[in-house]
């Protein structure tokens, strides 16, 4: 008979028959005593307070006591590090030695006789996991198992998930990130149940490390002697906020992870700006001494204050691109900060530094710090701000590889998941070879986690559920993928499945073979928006909401939207785009790699099987079964969008066909695909009609593919149903009139832009006049020779081109109408031309909406590239506009009510002017 076995009556008799009492040898078989060191860390404790209840759950009672040396009972479970005197005890006593010392993190279980386990850590951290191991066990199996030996440890140093403490849009009064830490603004940042909630979730996984995302955290943790005025909230809060930092802080070193602080640089608090008159945040502002003080004290306060917490800082976005700038603000501001933080601790311990290889040269700034601060660690993102592939390679692949083989642990960060919000995701073959890819292609060793959907809205997910649904429930695949496999990513594929089938079984309340058809549901669409992405989209990046789907513009002619080649060329796999694969049919030249039509294809039998497999598994759901509903809807979601897009991709290549053999005929055939893109839309309205409340969490002007996103505008598929409507509408009008004019219909003509009165408060300002002929700068011989005919007659400003490379450009204006500032942007990437705004990098490229091209290939001058011209809008006012160092023209101003055409000039040095087709669409 079994440990577990009791003895039970007859099987005649009444149904309410009793259990008889177990016999004396069964009782003591399910007693157990666990047994800590008498000072046991935290750690321990809570791993054997998991442990103890998961016993119990399964029957057996348990006491759990603390002591130095071992007493002489059976049914001992003791648990410490291996090198605790009562572990040693332990170890002789029973024998017990593993096959295996574990390492870092790492554990060994193993049984002895009288009914005794040892539960050995490489560290407290392997101690508590040690314990979660066996407490999963338990919970499994319900009873502990005989004759264990198991050796266990982590393969990445580092696993962790981020929280945005961020918001969908922009605080009144305030830019981009600036979200100080209120009862008012995050509720949840105070709900303590939640954050218990959220770090069991990830001491479950073995997630060892939490982000938290903000612009400037300090001044709502912090005060400064020096500048008492900084602190952005008011006295009660600011005493809830070191209540509930400590608690987080504590309860997360319970379960063995980090808390990390990211912050950006450089921004300082709201009251320090309006103090010193100065704003919170500018991209082409210098290093000061006043800001980097201010810094450096706000750092050094907060080391101080919370010891065990690590710093995570954006060098990029908010400082001027990458340069020595960077490397000075690292080296010279943040590690002194935390340099003094310790010394006023007296404590030699580093916390952690993660720098962020973002819009930065993180190379060169590691190689600077590394002398003067040794536990730093790199992230960068794995696919952007998507989930796009994990076969990265190219120039971004090398970045990586090369942050990797550096003397600092470099972490993959999978961020956004712009082109997977908001619909579900779970495809444990694509993570699993993704974090493989880390491994192998990137040579990485930590994982930064972000949440699968809704960043921007946390803690809730997009669902339309009463009351709102948790993220973290919702998810919980996502995240427990992601860490299985970033403890061991080479697991074999058919122990795979099995595993999934149990976990999904027992979700769903349903068996094995219906918990693999979930699975393979989830795993057919979870290869739609990748590839949707990797082959027909604009970027990387979260200004393009992939689910909200894209114009034919915007796949006819992707440039004009500031393409993101990086997308194409290091995180998809090798292949074309749309208009790469209609020139090369145009021109009868061989395909290479994934094609378009290719991707369109295996879109659509990706959503066929995710359907058919999810309604295979339906009739065997037993539990949760709203939860499975929203799933199943999201399947058919997925398939409506993989219809939507294959078949605009397949009429976008008809049109560009027309662009190559100017027949009619070619553009009558996208009129069907068209149609039939727009009806497979039509059924995703009415899918998600209900079910959701939006498709994307950031709802700010940052959007800008398909829709630019402003107050929360264009969220919903429905909002999108009338664009398509009318963009076939257009396409239809406009076929109708070429073909009745037997010829190519004639572009729009030009309308020439007439200057805006403004008062120039630039000092002694030199007028720039857009002629043939008239100089570009004033301290060079270069001159216009051509330029597009709206710009004709415009009167723009001088400028000495050696000072915009070497400080940038200042204009300052006063205007009594709205207006806009037409600058020109040499389309060459060099430190001589100030850098395009690109959202990609910059969260402010579009503060005054600045971030696309106007009018392409505008303006040539002699012996430079191409100049694109971008406008930055003002309301009535005095207004100050910096640029980043780098040479540019600035053309003039123009009234903000004037339209301003979008489309290809096709001026400049090796500009090759092509037939435009944008007009079909408009």
């Amino acid at each position: 008979m079994n440990d577990d076995a009791w003895t039970k009556p007859a099987r005649r008799g009444r149904r309410d028959a009793t259990y008889c009492v177990p016999t004396a040898r069964q009782k003591a078989a399910k007693t157990r005593t666990i047994l800590l060191p008498q000072k046991a860390h935290s750690r321990l404790q809570y791993g054997a307070g998991r442990l103890a209840a998961a016993l119990r759950a399964a029957g057996y009672q348990v006491q759990v006591q603390q002591a130095d040396k071992l007493p002489k009972t059976k049914g001992l479970i003791v648990i410490g590090q291996a090198a605790d005197p009562l572990v040693r005890q332990a170890t002789a006593a029973f024998r017990a030695t593993s096959d295996q010392a574990p390492g870092k993190e790492g554990f060994a279980i193993t049984s002895a006789k009288d009914d005794a386990l040892l539960i050995s850590g490489a560290d407290n951290s392997g101690a508590l996991y040690g314990c979660l191991e066996l407490a999963g066990q338990v919970k499994n199996q319900g009873r502990l198992s005989d004759n264990l030996h198991l050796t266990d440890q982590p393969e990445m140093v580092l696993r962790g998930t981020c929280i945005g403490v961020q918001k969908p849009t922009y605080l009144p009064g305030r830019g981009v990130y600036e979200y100080p830490y209120t009862p008012e603004t995050f509720p949840w940042l105070y709900d303590k149940a939640l954050w218990i909630k959220y770090l069991d979730m990830m001491a479950d996984n073995r997630l060892n490390s939490l982000y938290l995302w903000n612009g400037h955290p300090f001044a709502s943790l912090v005060r400064l002697k020096d500048y008492p005025f900084a602190v952005e909230v008011d006295d009660a809060t600011f005493r809830k906020n070191e209540e509930m930092y400590r608690f987080l802080t504590e309860e997360a070193d319970k379960r063995g992870i980090w808390v990390i602080q990211m912050f950006y640089n450089i921004i300082v608090s709201k009251p320090f700006a309006e103090h010193y008159k100065i704003k919170t945040q500018d991209r082409a502002r210098p290093i000061v001494p006043l800001i980097a003080d201010y810094t450096r004290k706000s750092i050094a306060a907060f080391v101080e204050k919370y010891p065990h917490v690590g710093l995570m800082v954006a060098l990029g976005e908010a400082m001027e691109g990458a340069g020595q700038d960077d490397v000075d603000w690292f080296t010279k501001t943040i590690i002194p900060g935390v340099q003094d933080g310790l010394k006023a601790l007296g404590q030699t311990e580093q916390p952690p530094i993660v720098l962020r290889a973002h819009d930065t040269d993180a190379p060169r700034v590691i190689t600077a710090a590394l002398p003067l601060y040794k536990n730093l660690y790199t992230e960068a993102k794995f696919n952007g701000e998507a989930l796009t592939t994990y076969t990265p390679r190219g120039s971004w692949a090398e970045l990586h590889r090369q942050l990797s083989g550096m003397n600092s642990v470099h972490i993959e960060n999978v961020h956004i998941l712009a082109n997977l919000e908001p619909f579900r995701y779970g495809s444990a073959d694509f993570i699993q070879k993704s974090v493989q890819a880390m491994h192998r292609t990137y040579g990485a060793n930590g994982l930064h986690l972000y949440p699968q959907a809704s960043y921007w809205d946390w803690p809730y997910s997009a669902d339309n559920v009463a009351g709102r649904q948790l993220e973290v429930d919702r998810d919980w695949i996502w995240y427990q993928a992601w860490a299985r496999y970033a403890w061991h990513a080479d697991r074999p594929r058919p122990a795979e499945i099995a595993y999934w089938g149990k976990e999904l079984g027992a979700k769903f309340g349903c068996d094995e073979q219906a918990g693999e058809q979930i699975l393979e549901a989830y795993e057919q669409a979870g290869e739609i928006e990748p590839k949707l992405l990797r082959r027909y989209g604009i970027t990387d990046g979260n200004r393009q909401t992939l689910t909200l789907g894209m114009l034919m513009n915007q796949l006819i002619d992707p440039k004009r939207y500031g393409l993101f080649t990086l997308l194409y060329e290091s995180e998809a796999p090798e292949g074309e785009m749309i208009i790469e694969y209609a020139e090369k049919e145009a021109k009868g030249e061989k395909h290479v790699g994934e094609t378009p039509p290719q991707v369109a294809a295996e879109v659509v039998a990706h959503g066929r099987a995710a359907v058919a497999a999810i309604e295979r598994a339906a009739p065997a759901i037993t539990r949760d079964k709203a939860e499975f509903e929203r799933l199943k809807n999201d399947m058919y979601c997925q398939d409506a969008l993989a219809n939507f897009y294959a078949e605009k991709a397949r009429a976008a290549l008809q049109v560009l066909r027309y662009k190559y053999s100017h027949n009619v005929q070619d553009l009558a055939a996208a009129v069907p695909l068209l149609q039939s893109s727009v009806a497979h839309w039509q059924k995703l309205v009415g899918l998600t009609k209900g079910t959701y409340l939006y498709a994307n969490s950031m709802q700010t002007s940052q959007r800008k593919i398909p829709m630019r996103g402003v107050d929360g505008t264009y969220k919903t598929w429905a909002e999108m149903l009338p664009v398509y409507q009318r963009e076939l509408a257009d396409f239809q009008h406009n076929l109708d009139s070429l073909k009745t004019a037997k010829s190519s219909v004639a572009t729009p003509k030009a309308q020439v832009l007439r200057n805006a009165p403004v008062v120039l408060l630039n000092k002694k300002p030199q007028p720039l006049w857009i002629a043939a002929g008239q100089p570009a700068f004033a301290d060079t011989t270069a001159r216009i020779t051509a330029f597009a005919p709206e710009l004709a007659g415009l009167e723009g400003v001088l400028f000495s081109r050696a000072q915009q490379v070497a400080q940038g450009t200042e204009i300052r204006f006063s205007t009594k109408k709205p207006v806009q500032v037409l600058v020109g942007f040499f389309t060459q990437k060099s430190p001589r031309y100030l850098p395009v705004p690109t959202l990609e990098i910059d969260a402010s490229a579009n503060d005054y909406g600045q971030a696309d091209s106007k009018i392409l290939n505008a303006l040539a001058i002699e012996g430079m590239p191409p100049v694109n011209v971008h406008a930055y809008s003002f309301k009535a006012g005095t207004h100050t506009l910096n640029l980043a160092r780098g040479s540019c023209v600035v053309l003039g101003f123009v009234d903000a009510t004037q339209p301003l055409r979008t489309y290809d000039a096709g001026l400049g040095e090796g500009v090759r002017k092509v037939g435009e087709l944008d007009w079909l669409f408009e």
